[in-house]
Order: C-alpha cells, then sequence, then structure tokens
C-alpha cells in the first residue's frame, strides 16, 4: 500500500479500537441476555437449577475450543475476518435461541452459539497487539475489554424491559439483539483492516507511532520463534492460564447465575432485577479501564513492562477469591449487590493484564495460537463453573457452597503467579 506522508499522525488505529468495543459489547449483551431471561426461562419450561446448569454449561464446551480456534485462525488470516464472521455466526444463534422449544433445542442452540462467540478473546488481543505500541497496549486492551461488562449492564435493564414490556416475552431480546449483530458485522468489515500496513488512511506518522518501540520486523521473529509447545510449556504462561481460569470462574459463576441468585435466594422481582442485576457490571467496566490505564502509568514509571501488570493480577484476584465467598453471607440484598459490585471491578481489573503477561512471554508470530491455548483452557472454567454451580445451589450446600467453592478455586492462580509467573 502507499501510506500518506504528512506531519500529523492520523489515529485510525482508535477507529479500529472503538469497533472493536463495539463489537465485544454486542457479544457479552448477548451472552447475558440468557442469564437476564434465566428465571422466565426456568419456570417456562419447568427446569431445575441443575438442568439450566446444562444449558449455560454448553455454551462453553464449545466456546472454550473455538478460543484457541480463534486464534490460531487469526494467525492464518487475520483478525478481520475472523472476528467479522464470527459476529455473523454468534448473532445468528442469538437469534435461533428465540426457536428453543425444550432442553434438547436450547441445547444445540447454546452450543453453536459458544462456537460463534468463541473467537472473540484472542482475536481482540491478536488486533491490538496488531495497532497499538507496547507503551498504550495494557489502555487498549482495558478499554476494548471494557465493553465486556458494559454489554452485559446495557443488556440488562433493556432485556428486562422488553419482557416487562411484552408480559414476559424472554424471545424477543434474542431476535433484536441477533438483528444487531448482522449491522455490527457489516460495520465491522467497513472499518477494520488486520494490520496500520493494510489501512488506506493511515499515514507514515501513526504507523512510526506504532511500530517505534519494536526491536525485529515480523519476519525476523517468525524465523526465530520457538515452537508452539515451548511457548506454551513457559511457567509465565501456564501459571497465568490457571489464574485466568479461576477469574473465568467467577465470571461465569456471575454471568449465569447472579441474576437467577437474586431472584430465588433474594426475593428480587424483574423490576427490581433491572438496576440490581446491571449494578455489578459498571463496577467491571471502570475496572477493565483503570486497569489498563493504571498498568500502563507503572510499567511507564518502573520500566518493566511485566511486573505490575502479574502483581495487579496477584492481589486484585487474591481479594476478588475473598470477596467471593463473603456474598451470600451478608444479610441484606443491598449488601450483596454491593459485595458483588467490588468483586466485579476487582476481577475485571485483572482482565486486559492475562493478555499481555502472555504477550511479554512469547513472540508475535506464535501470540494468536499460545493466547488461544490460554484462553481455552482458562475458559473451560465457563464448563464446569454453571454446572456445578446449578447442583451446589440444589443440593444441601446451598448458594453460600457456590460463592465459598468459587473462591476456594479462584485463590489457587495468585498463589501460583507469585512463584511460577515471573517472565522467562
Amino acid at each position: 500500500m502507499t501510506i500518506t506522508q504528512t506531519a500529523t499522525a492520523t489515529r485510525r488505529r482508535f477507529g479500529v479500537l472503538a469497533a472493536d468495543f463495539a463489537v465485544l459489547g454486542l457479544n457479552y449483551a448477548d451472552r447475558a441476555a440468557f442469564g437476564i431471561a434465566g428465571p422466565l426461562i426456568i419456570a417456562e419450561f419447568g427446569f431445575s437449577n441443575a438442568a439450566f446448569g446444562w444449558l449455560a454449561s454448553i455454551f462453553a464446551l464449545a466456546y472454550s475450543p473455538f478460543g484457541f480456534i480463534g486464534g490460531w485462525l487469526a494467525d492464518r488470516f487475520g483478525p478481520r475476518n475472523v472476528m467479522g464472521w464470527a459476529v455473523i455466526a454468534w448473532s445468528a444463534f442469538t437469534a435461533l435461541t428465540a426457536a428453543g422449544i425444550g432442553f434438547v433445542s436450547l441445547l444445540v442452540i447454546r452450543f453453536l452459539f459458544g462456537a460463534g462467540e468463541g473467537p472473540q478473546a484472542t482475536v481482540t488481543a491478536k488486533l491490538m497487539h496488531n495497532w497499538f505500541p507496547k507503551r498504550e497496549l495494557g489502555t487498549a486492551l482495558g478499554i476494548a475489554n471494557a465493553a465486556t461488562p458494559l454489554g452485559g449492564a446495557v443488556a440488562t435493564p433493556v432485556v428486562v424491559a422488553i419482557m416487562h414490556a411484552t408480559q414476559g416475552n424472554w424471545r424477543l431480546p434474542f431476535l433484536i439483539f441477533g438483528a444487531l449483530g448482522v449491522l455490527a458485522a457489516v460495520g465491522w468489515f467497513w472499518v477494520v483492516r488486520d494490520t496500520p500496513e493494510q489501512h488506506p488512511k493511515v499515514n507514515e506518522a501513526e504507523l512510526r507511532a506504532i511500530r517505534q518501540d519494536e526491536a525485529e520486523t515480523a519476519e525476523a521473529e517468525q524465523e526465530d520463534a520457538p515452537g508452539f509447545w515451548s511457548c506454551v510449556a513457559k511457567p509465565a504462561v501456564w501459571a497465568t492460564a490457571i489464574a485466568y481460569f479461576g477469574y473465568a470462574w467467577i465470571l461465569w459463576t456471575f454471568v449465569s447465575w447472579f441474576p437467577t441468585y437474586l431472584v430465588q435466594e433474594r426475593g428480587i422481582d424483574l423490576d427490581g432485577l433491572a438496576i440490581s442485576g446491571a449494578i455489578p457490571w459498571i463496577g467491571g467496566c471502570v475496572g477493565l479501564v483503570a486497569g489498563g490505564v493504571l498498568t500502563d502509568w507503572l510499567v511507564r514509571r518502573i520500566g518493566d513492562p511485566e511486573a505490575p501488570r502479574r502483581w495487579l493480577v496477584i492481589a486484585c484476584l487474591a481479594a476478588t477469591a475473598v470477596l467471593f465467598a463473603l456474598v451470600s453471607m451478608v444479610t441484606s440484598t443491598f449488601a450483596a449487590v454491593a459485595v458483588m459490585t467490588v468483586v466485579v471491578f476487582l476481577l475485571y481489573l485483572t482482565g486486559a493484564q492475562y493478555w499481555i503477561i502472555v504477550g511479554e512471554a512469547v513472540p508475535a508470530a506464535r501470540y494468536g495460537a499460545v493466547s488461544g491455548a490460554v484462553q481455552m483452557f482458562a475458559t473451560s472454567a465457563s464448563i464446569f463453573a454453571p454446572l456445578v454451580t446449578g447442583y451446589l445451589a440444589d443440593s444441601s450446600w446451598g448458594w453460600a457452597g457456590v460463592f465459598v467453592v468459587a473462591g476456594g478455586i479462584t485463590i489457587i492462580g495468585p498463589v501460583l503467579l507469585v512463584f511460577a509467573g515471573r517472565r522467562s
């Protein structure tokens, strides 16, 4: 391509960031809608908590491996095409959720929906690495991923309002969100390119700003890059993956079950759910942006691109584990929502850091596949957490057991990162 030469740098990377922000927000709105509609779905079909847990978990059975597949495909075919077609796929199955007529049909639809949503996190990580210099990467990933809790925060009152206006019709929100996804995919292909070098509106000054802190060319990295398994075996990679597993366990317990917990255990009605279910998501949105900005500032100040990010994960994930275990022990609904808001805030403070820690440990030529493997392992928690939650909630352990077990699983990751998480 021909790069326009002007004195002032263009800022097309922020347009790419905005497009990614939009599709990630829709991604989580689509995902959160099932949990928000959960109480009505359970009531209509007479599902037990355990049965609904299977429906929540089957999504992740496809989502987890497609995180790896999406990263692998992004390395080979570029993040633009992979994400664009993923948006179309998950939006189609979002809309088809409205066609569910029972357990089996919903099980199949949710599985295919998970396959469509799987690539989004690793493709986002790959795209931001392509478009932003290291000094801005934490902020870029933090802002991009802040769309996910924002999507949940917006979806909660919207889905509740639609169901309320239609006398409990839980199917209509899925049709509306599916149609919005098709429009989002059109915008994505219009705005995004795989790299700044491919974008006709990026000038030489912006390209220099993006690439100035790269020590090697992509070609040299490709030639010198160690094998995939050598990268995965690095302590910083597998310790981060285990910490990310704990993050995902709490996140998916929250996404899949917190609305139902508020209805069943705290007696919240549909109108109350619109507010109580949305507030923790807002905390998460603030946390993701703050985590990215804070760690980028610390990296610039300290000069170490890895340690501030690792220690933020250690401190915040450990605090998250403890607080999450206490959610069911507080006496009022207000306190439960307040504690959960702090939990989600602290959890999402770490949200962008896992990808950057892995990016510091492996060469760019292997980043998509290795980050995909990390995501595939970590998001296996999204298979087990909703399912285990359903069985625990139905058992003598009850909701208290749900939160304590999740906290115990999550604390393992920060401990491992203390001893094995240093870059090597």
